[in-house]
């Protein structure tokens, strides 16, 4: 029996269609994420990037990474690189799927990557020390030793500040982080260097004795990249719906505010103070402070931020309202938490810890995880009473009364007379528990970069940046 010739192509053709159908469905990058169910990120190992802490992984671009993960239905992969042209390499190598690094859009990269909406807007500032000659402009600069982040956006706004001024050198460090060209301008092996704005007010509280002499460049933003790639499409398309839903929803707001904003208004006696405690007398209490807190389920190092912002870590401290302690606390709350002796570390911990603990938990449950400690060290710091006005006039207003970053903005009117008349609790100075939240979040985060930096392992340094030149050039002839 002859089969017809149609049917003969038809077999032929059949397989060819579902191959070309498979390849059109395997172009698209988004899909292939969702598949197989994980999200690739390339990042770096640093206080305002990701870091690992006692309890699991953290940082500002970690928990945005993760939340975009939780936005597509993922698992969030992590990979870290030493150096950001690792990180491009990585990237344009398909290693990854996006990359979340601090990166400054800047107009070269933009010719090698796409990027995703900009979350944070920042300034490249040239750094120096206190007592060192006063760097003031660029042609101060000239003679200067500097070095910067290979691959950086510095390196971009000083190779255009060369057109200008031929006299301007400087050194790329392929194997430094932002820590390390800060120890070494600190431990004046520099004149100076050259880092993004967030990234300064994120460490600057270790080195007091630097500061920022001026900006370069104009103003840029920092932003996700993925490689130029047209199967990446429609991935871009989702981190465009991603950032105006974290946008508008106020969780972009929230996160930059809990990682940059709170150790801008610190000024720098309060940091010499609080470094020189970290050494001389946290030491003395740290194992009192950890086990109250594992008693009651907090973060040693929140309990150890709110004593500080107390007392300072000093049993005996009392003021002029009568309050005493090491967290402070006031008669008839040591009572009600069954404190006998309110100089006394221990019981101090224990009656601040359980208070606190118990003001969370009477907390509405409108408020989200991440907002119920703050919202808890307000009413601690100036009782319930004003907290709620706040979140009453907030609700008038029309933000969320359940949102700390909305509730920290009308706080403060409660020390105008058009607003506080018509609460339930009258006058307040309102500003005091904005501050003393910032003050706890900036000793937190303190204490977290502090394990971290003593913890970290620095990176593999490039071998080529330190061999003598006789040995790159018999390597090189290898």
């Amino acid at each position: 029996m002859t089969r017809p010739r149609s049917l003969i192509r038809w077999r032929f053709i059949a397989p060819l269609l579902f191959v070309i159908l498979t390849g059109c469905g395997s172009s698209d990058h988004l899909q292939e994420i969702r598949d197989s169910g994980v999200l690739r990120v390339l990042t770096r190992n640093s206080p305002t990037t990701y870091f690992e802490d006692r309890n699991g992984p953290t940082g500002f671009e970690y928990e945005l990474a993760q939340q975009f993960a939780d936005y597509l239905g993922v698992k969030l992969k992590i990979e870290t690189q030493p150096n950001i042209d690792g990180i491009y390499e990585n990237l344009e190598r398909g290693r990854a799927d996006l990359a979340a690094a601090g990166l400054a859009i800047t107009p070269q990269r933009q010719q090698n990557v796409w990027f995703s909406p900009a979350y944070l807007d920042v300034e490249h500032l040239v750094l120096t020390r206190d007592n060192a000659p006063t760097l003031s402009s660029v042609a101060a600069l000239k003679n200067a030793r500097i070095n910067v982040m290979a691959g950086s956006g510095a390196v971009e706004m000083l190779q255009e500040l060369k057109q200008q001024t031929q006299e301007l050198n400087w050194s790329e460090a392929k194997d430094a982080e932002t820590l390390d060209l800060l120890d070494q301008l600190d431990g004046n092996e520099i004149d100076a260097t050259v880092v993004t704005s967030n990234e300064f007010q994120a460490n600057r509280a270790f080195y007091p004795e630097l500061h920022a002499a001026f900006s370069i460049g104009v103003p840029t933003q920092l932003a996700w990249a993925v490689s130029k790639d047209p199967r990446n499409e429609r991935l871009l398309e989702q981190l465009q719906h991603f950032f105006e839903k974290i946008k508008s929803n106020g969780e972009l707001a929230q996160l930059v505010e809990r990682y940059y904003t709170n150790s801008a208004d610190n000024d720098r006696y309060d940091t010499a103070n609080f470094t020189d405690s970290l050494e001389r007398t946290l030491p003395k209490y740290r194992d009192l402070i950890e086990q109250v807190a594992e008693d009651y389920d907090l973060d040693w190092r929140l309990l150890a931020a709110v004593s500080y912002a107390e007392s300072e870590w000093k049993p005996g401290a009392v003021s002029p309202t009568g309050v005493r302690g090491m967290m402070m606390l006031t008669n008839s709350t040591a009572k009600e938490m069954g404190v006998k002796d309110r100089v006394d570390p221990l019981q101090s911990l224990r009656g601040g810890a359980r208070y606190l603990k118990g003001i969370m938990q009477e907390l509405p449950s409108g408020i989200n995880e991440a907002d119920r400690i703050w919202f808890a060290l307000a009413i601690y710091n100036i009782g319930r009473g004003h907290v709620d006005d706040a979140r009453s006039i907030a609700d008038r207003q029309g933000k969320d009364p359940n949102r700390w970053t909305d509730v920290k903005d009308t706080l403060p009117l409660l020390q105008k007379s058009q607003y506080y008349e018509k609460t339930r609790n009258g006058y307040a100075r309102g500003r005091e528990p904005v501050r003393y939240v910032q003050n706890v979040r900036y000793y937190y985060n303190l204490l977290t970069w502090t394990e971290v930096a003593k913890q970290r392992t620095p990176p593999p340094r490039a071998t080529d940046q330190y061999l003598p030149e006789f040995f790159d050039a018999t390597l090189n002839a290898l």
